[in-house]
């Protein structure tokens, strides 16, 4: 049945250069890379060596923990670097792409005729199945384990994010079918959140729990809607899943192709021209800023979203699961006296000689900057204000910074991922690294327990 979901705390962060909605095509890149760091938690074992001749679409190695979960090849080439880090740890697998592009081609599935074993088995080896994570622990969920419900936020909320409503135009076609297709490998709902009052693709389709969401960032992350729907308790596993990974899901089972396509939002104060851009998982970021050009030289390239993303050179790739770059100015000065003086042209969420609560729609230049230095926790209350899921977050982060496995679980670890902290570290007077801590409690909390 659906819903009307209304979000109060948080805190909307309004950034000049968002993308306009226009779309351009890349540049095709030279070298296409796999980043291992995409795949938390993940031991991989290579299947080609290096020079090995590869198709779009063909594995190049799998999960050590489950040797038919593939990863394969955005483009067809050769396999030409596997950049290694310490004890040998793979980093980055590069692909030199060839002009012209073959790929690898399984047969086609409908999705409303198959059986749940069939389209499993379809996603590992199609390459399709990493798009699925999990709760808790924030990896890629395993394919024997069955989900109690399967969630996709298509509100988007984040600062600089793409316009999902606009990327996935014309797509309902494949959204439908990875829709049909999922809806097998759980007992339980798919439940999919629009914005209200939205035009969204997902309005007309079919197969799942529509729900609307209103209210501040971060209204459109998949933990509030799963707060706020179905909770995560000890022992279950919900999967998650983002909209433009439906697409390639769906593309994928009534073609038969992997086809990494993305829509990408190229964003921020430091561009030139924001807009969007149609590329491939993996390609080169530089392909994107040489076409719209920088205004600056001091600047970040962001992989992603400015809160969650993580900081990228000009020439380094598209990530795994991202759809957005962002480049804003690279914030190195520091300001005398700084905290003694209001405040007009930075975001706050308190009212202490900063004003940006007396214009809620403006749009602010903010740098990387973090104003300020790393300091033990101060109880001030900000956090609550803009966290909206129903868990104690000071009480949570203290938790996952100590060890203490009895509380992080008390207070609610299975139910979160660092994207869900990533408001609190904007807010955070201290300076703490809330995404990192959270990580590594999750982290620890699998290693002790499982």
């Amino acid at each position: 049945m659906p819903t009307d979901i209304r979000i109060k705390k948080g805190l909307n962060i309004n950034l000049v250069g968002v993308a306009e909605a226009t779309t351009s095509k890349a540049v095709a890149s030279n070298v296409y890379n796999i980043r291992l760091a995409d795949f938390h938690g993940l031991t991989p074992k290579l299947l080609l060596k290096e020079g090995a001749e590869v198709k779009a679409g063909e594995a190049i190695f799998y999960n050590k923990a489950y040797p038919a979960m593939k990863f394969v090849s955005p483009v067809s080439g050769e396999l030409v670097a596997i950049e290694r880090g310490a004890r040998r740890k793979i980093l980055n697998l590069k692909i030199l792409a060839d002009k012209q592009q073959t790929a690898l081609e399984h047969k086609p599935l409908d999705p409303a005729k198959a059986s749940a074993a069939d389209i499993r088995a379809f996603l590992l080896e199609s390459g399709c199945w990493p798009f699925i994570k999990q709760r808790p622990y924030d990896v890629i969920a395993h394919p024997e384990e069955v989900p109690k419900s399967i969630f996709v936020s298509a509100y988007v909320t984040a600062p600089l994010a793409a316009d999902i409503n606009y990327t996935l135009s014309g797509r309902e076609k494949e959204l439908q079918a990875a829709i049909d297709g999922l809806a097998k490998l759980t007992p339980g709902k798919i439940h999919i959140s629009i914005g209200k009052g939205e035009n969204s693709p997902f309005a007309q389709l079919k197969g799942f729990e529509r729900h609307t969401v209103s209210g501040p960032h971060p209204a459109g992350l998949v933990g509030t809607l799963i707060n706020r729907i179905d909770p995560i308790n000890k022992g279950e596993r919900i999967w998650t899943l983002s909209p433009q990974d439906l697409v390639i899901i769906g593309e994928a089972l009534l073609t038969g192709k992997f086809n990494p396509e993305r829509i990408v939002a190229l964003a921020g104060s430091c561009v030139k021209k924001p807009k969007y851009y149609t590329t491939k998982i993996g390609a080169e970021i530089s392909t994107l800023l040489y076409a719209s050009g920088v205004n600056q030289k001091d600047f970040r390239v962001i992989n992603g979203d400015v809160l969650t993303g993580s900081k990228s050179r000009p020439d380094g790739h598209l990530g795994f699961y991202n759809n957005c770059v962002s480049v804003i100015t690279e914030g190195d000065d520091y300001e005398f006296f700084g905290w003694t003086k209001p405040v007009f042209d930075k975001i706050s969420s308190t009212r202490s000689l900063t004003f940006s609560w007396m214009h809620p729609n403006k749009k602010y230049d903010l740098d990387t900057n973090t104003n300020g230095e790393h300091r033990a926790f101060v109880v001030t209350g900000l956090y609550e204000e803009v966290f909206p899921l129903d868990i104690y977050p000071l009480q949570l982060l203290k938790a996952c910074m100590y060890k203490d496995l009895d509380e992080m679980e008390q207070l609610g670890l299975y139910e979160v991922i660092p994207e869900d902290f990533s408001l609190t570290e904007f807010v955070c007077i201290s300076k703490q690294p809330h995404q990192e801590i959270i990580r590594e409690g999750l982290d620890y909390l699998q290693k002790e327990i499982g």
